[in-house]
């Protein structure tokens, strides 16, 4: 049975918000394969051979939507491959994306992604039809809400779903998103509108271009979790301070203080000292604590959950002084629970 199913309380959504925020970016353990991010990254597949089109645009984790310049690679948001996270990202954003919304955003930056792949903005036509892809790019820019020359997809604040109008490649990225969304019905709707010579020009493009491996697909990534050393709270402007309070069974800090970081080449993963020595720390904290031995196990196993989950480690040869400290430091944290019903340390 795991910490969370024994003790919920030492696992309730303050004290795992409050690890997750102490924690580095890098060390979250996040991948795209698994996650909930991995579905929309296959319907966006499919959608893209449904058009018998061989290009697939590969995703990775970064922190915010986009591609990185004039590289076919689409980077998602972090928060979305884990469901804790999003509800973090929600809390501090006041907003999260929706299904909706995020294949929007996946067929946005395939756009991009298939400009970069085939250098598409280097194709004849492709200056006039969109702009020049060298025009200085702003984040801040002065939309026409009425226009009809441009396609109108993506909701974006505080512009509405004037987004193609920001820039040449996003007009190009935007009316790819149209054409490529199933049952747009783009020809019906867009058939008075200017806009629809854009998106003839993308239907012929990418009927010319679908059996055509790619000549460029990959590229430097910008910002990959991997290279995201900042804590989660430091990524949202926050101290990790200001959520200890609520929670009831956080332990990190004193884990930390027990196996601080080293540099020794041997040695031994913390969780297996704990897990190897459970019976005996068990005793002695149930007998000095005058915690009953369910009780007690429940604050070993959370121990070990977070040692294991924060890949502490410690030198072989201090193997009877670490035990004793970890005795001391169970014991102390089994004697705070019973008075106080809540692990703090």
């Amino acid at each position: 049975m795991s910490v969370a199913q024994r003790s919920p309380r030492f696992n309730d959504w303050h004290t795992v918000r409050c690890e997750l925020l102490n924690a580095r970016i890098c060390d979250l353990g996040l991948e795209l394969e698994g996650s909930p991010v991995e579905p929309f990254v296959r319907r966006l597949h499919a959608e893209v051979a449904a058009k018998k089109m061989v290009f697939r645009p590969s995703c990775y984790l970064t922190d915010s939507w986009g591609c990185p310049d004039r590289v076919p690679v689409i980077g998602v948001p972090f928060y979305l491959a884990d469901k804790r996270l999003a509800k973090i990202e929600e809390e501090q954003t006041g907003e999260i994306e929706d299904d909706a919304t995020v294949m929007m955003l996946m067929r946005h930056e395939a756009g991009h992604a298939a400009n970069y792949a085939y250098r598409l903005w280097k194709e004849p036509g492709w200056a006039e039809m969109f702009g020049p892809f060298s025009k200085p790019y702003r984040d801040v820019f002065h939309p026409r809400p009425a226009s009809r020359e441009f396609v109108r997809h993506l909701l974006s604040n505080p512009y509405g779903r004037t987004y193609a109008q920001k820039h040449p490649d996003d007009d190009f990225a935007e009316t790819f998103a149209v054409w490529l969304t199933p049952r747009s019905a783009w020809r019906r709707k867009y058939r008075f509108w200017p806009a629809l010579k854009k998106l003839l020009y993308v239907d012929e493009v990418m009927r010319r271009l679908r059996e055509r491996t790619p000549p460029w697909q990959d590229g430097e990534l910008v910002n990959p979790i991997e290279e995201i050393h900042v804590l989660l709270a430091e990524h949202y402007g926050q101290r990790v301070e200001r959520f200890r309070a609520a929670a009831q069974g956080y332990v990190d800090d004193t884990l930390r203080a027990v196996f601080p970081p080293i540099r020794a080449k041997a040695t031994w993963p913390a969780q297996a000292l704990l897990r190897q020595r459970h019976d005996d720390l068990l005793e002695r904290i149930t007998y000095w604590s005058g915690l009953d031995e369910d009780e007690a196990r429940t604050i070993l196993l959370k121990l070990e959950d977070r040692a294991g989950a924060l890949r502490l480690r410690f030198p072989r040869r201090q193997i009877a002084r670490k035990l004793m400290d970890v005795a001391a430091m169970a014991t102390a944290l089994a004697v705070e629970f019973a008075y106080t019903g809540r692990l703090m340390g």
